[in-house]
């Protein structure tokens, strides 16, 4: 006589962001951040995103019939020769500490590539790289990195590691000094450029991106819409953005997305008329004098790009400071866009 087959310790199921709200959030507390900043993320990113629903995967402990995990891919519109494409950036995996292991996990990632290769043409996520052998496991690339490169501005407190103490303050202040005196000279090589602060997107940033040449990277579309929903409707960061135009008609050439933490302007999203030929260092120069302006003690910036879009900036002296690997998964493997390169920023995660 057979035996009975044993049943399995966990289903994975599709979840509904509005239906399972309370489940997700369950799920979160404790896990994900803290609980009151998660539950203003829900709001905006899982019932607010103007690119549709996320997919939501939810995994069921089966002899409890209790929820203990979930994982979800938020949508985002991306484009590629002209061609738009839908994709999927991974977000908020969270298990309950008792259920940890590498199972439950997997399923979970399993769901979503289930899930994707009907309503998505492409996921992509930032792993730790621990995890990076997990998802080539399951099927995903590695694609790319994700750099992080920044500038200083006051050098005072970077000597201190290095210097004296009685000595860091007026070294700082020195390298400040011819620092400033360099960036302006290469300012005043270029064409004469304005810049000006806004609080909200608006129509001109369209215009930018309607006009600009794409390239051949696969990448988000960049237009007033996503960046209202991604930056000026979130309530996670405050964004401001530096419109930088030319002098003479007030054109707008250039925009940066950024957020202020403690001493430096992080640079979360750009783009300019240059377009895929990359931000021109005059641009990149204009953010610099505006965060000096501010006070900022350095200017970071997180991209996966070509080394027309890094040229800009490392003209402007640049350093990488870190990276991080970008794993990708298409759903169908005739897609001609999975050969293509990637250009993301910091805007392209999901905080």
């Amino acid at each position: 006589m057979n035996a009975m087959p044993t049943p399995p310790q966990y289903l994975v199921g599709a979840g509904h962001p509005a239906r399972d709200r309370e489940t997700v959030l369950s799920l979160w507390r404790g896990n994900l951040g803290q609980d009151a900043r998660m539950t203003a993320k829900y709001e905006w990113f899982y019932l607010r995103c103007p690119h549709g629903e996320p997919l939501l995967q939810l995994l069921l402990d089966v002899p409890t019939q209790t929820h203990v995990g979930t994982a979800s891919a938020g949508r985002r519109r991306l484009v590629w020769q002209g061609r738009e494409l839908r994709g999927g950036v991974l977000v908020d995996l969270a298990v309950l500490p008792q259920h940890r292991s590498l199972g439950p996990a997997l399923m979970l990632q399993q769901g979503l590539i289930a899930a994707a290769g009907e309503a998505l043409d492409v996921l992509y996520g930032f792993p730790n790289p621990k995890a990076a052998p997990v998802f080539k496991r399951i099927g995903y690339a590695q694609s790319a990195h994700l750099v992080r490169y920044a500038r200083v501005l006051r050098h005072a407190h970077y000597l201190r590691s290095r210097l004296p103490g009685w000595l860091a303050s007026p070294a700082g202040w020195a390298a400040d000094r011819v620092v400033a005196l360099r960036d302006a000279w290469s300012r005043l090589r270029g064409p004469a450029l304005r810049s000006a602060w806004t609080d909200q997107a608006d129509a001109r940033i369209d215009a930018v991106w309607a006009d600009s040449h794409k390239g051949d990277d696969v990448m988000a579309v960049r237009d007033v819409g996503h960046l209202r929903w991604r930056f000026d409707e979130s309530p996670l960061a405050t964004t401001r953005y530096l419109l930088v135009k030319r002098a003479r008609d007030r054109a707008l050439q250039a925009w940066f997305a950024v957020q202020r933490i403690e001493g430096t302007l992080h640079v979360r999203d750009f783009w300019s008329l240059d377009g895929a030929n990359g931000m021109a260092a005059m641009h990149v120069g204009e953010l610099l004098r505006a965060a000096r302006t501010l006070g900022c003690a350095a200017v970071s910036v997180e991209m996966c790009a070509s080394d027309a879009q890094r040229a800009g900036w490392q003209a402007l002296h640049f350093v990488e400071r870190g990276r991080r690997p970008v794993f990708t998964r298409w759903s169908s493997s005739g897609e001609p866009a999975a050969a293509a390169s990637l250009f993301l920023t910091s805007a392209d995660e999901d905080e």
